[in-house]
């Protein structure tokens, strides 16, 4: 048995959004795309019963993941030596989708800001602006890659987030060549989407350049497995991978499939999307400050070998280890540096500016 949610859509798109790197020129984006948010945009039935690849992205047979109760905190998991929280997608658990900021990082360059309406959940400082600039600050790894998916080793941490600020996260993100159709899966502490200071599994998808909402737009759930949002452990490396197969782009975290975005998101907006051409693995950090106290990664300085690390990024049906030269890089490297360790493994993030 799987089952389709749908949801509404993030936040306003502002104009301050692509700063070309040196690799490439900016993608323009898709000006009368479809929204493909619209909850009244239904997923067909024959995309409800797709077969999950018979093996993880990484070559392992798919098992449950060590769950534990339902709203268990990140915390108590850690102390079980636990994945994470096992909460049924109809549970008064399972976070509702909000409209939340999302970076992006692509390969003409980065979403650097934007607008939203909406503000972070209390403690907050009063006074608080409705109307707030949402500044994004990455650390990135880059490549071309003609693959039908993708995978890495991925450090969850519990970063500290400022009591203004709107989320910091590790995520890896597989893309068409020109940037504009996105798969998205990482982890995030994030009070709008998930109400707490825990990092949660997440899920985003991104459709002719605009973007969706986390964890339900256009999402299809896998069987008895955790869902996106659920409470994960920390101080950990866990395996995240995203596979093209059987009618859409699936989802894989730790030792099993989590469910996925059917093919019909993109089709059914005139695009065909079953290959990747461009792959980045980043931390981002979503802020109303320039300088900004919130935790990156883990919160230890990435010079440092204790930082959070991104580690043996490989495709499937794609470029081979020995190929693979990833573009690594900060948008910011005072604040948040980024230490590269091979050419598929990097240390991120950081404690922010220091001024807290």
């Amino acid at each position: 048995m799987i089952g389709a949610i749908g949801v509404v859509s993030t936040v306003n798109a502002g104009a301050d959004q692509i700063a070309s790197p040196p690799e490439a020129s900016s993608a323009p984006a898709a000006a009368d795309a479809p929204d493909s948010s619209d909850p009244d945009i239904p997923i067909a039935d024959e995309d409800l019963d797709a077969t999950p690849p018979p093996k993880l992205p990484w070559g392992d047979a798919p098992k449950k993941i060590r769950a534990g109760r339902d709203g268990a905190s990140s915390k108590s998991l850690k102390d079980q030596g636990l994945s994470a929280a096992l909460a049924e997608p109809d549970s008064s658990l399972v976070p509702e989708a909000v409209e939340a900021p999302k970076g992006r990082s692509i390969k003409g360059g980065v979403m650097k800001s934007e607008e939203t309406d909406e503000v972070p959940p209390p403690p907050q400082p009063l006074g608080l602006k409705a109307e707030t600039k949402v500044n994004y600050l990455y650390n990135v790894g880059s490549t071309a890659a003609d693959s039908a998916g993708v995978y890495a080793n991925i450090t969850i941490g519990k970063p500290e987030l400022d009591k203004t600020d709107y989320h910091t996260l590790a995520e890896l993100a597989l893309q068409s060549a020109d940037g504009q159709q996105t798969v998205e899966v990482g982890w995030t502490v994030d009070r709008l989407v998930n109400g707490d200071d825990d990092p949660h599994l997440f899920v985003f998808h991104w459709v002719n350049g605009k973007p969706t909402c986390y964890n339900k737009c256009g999402w299809v759930q896998a069987d008895g497995e955790i869902n996106p949002g659920a409470t994960l452990s920390y101080g950990v490396t866990k395996k995240f991978g995203i596979q093209y197969y059987d009618k859409g782009w699936w989802i894989a975290y730790d030792t099993s499939w989590i469910g996925y975005f059917p093919e019909s998101n993109w089709n059914d907006q005139g695009v065909k999307f079953n290959r990747s051409g461009y792959v980045q693995v980043f931390g981002e950090v979503a802020t109303i400050s320039d300088n900004p106290c919130t935790d990156m990664g883990n919160g230890t300085d990435a010079v440092k070998d204790a930082a959070a690390r991104v580690s043996s990024v490989s495709f499937i049906d794609g470029p081979t280890t020995d190929k693979i030269d990833m573009y690594i890089r900060s948008t910011n490297s005072k604040i948040y540096p980024v230490s590269p360790i091979s050419l598929r493994s990097f240390r991120y993030g950081g404690p922010g500016s220091g001024f807290c």
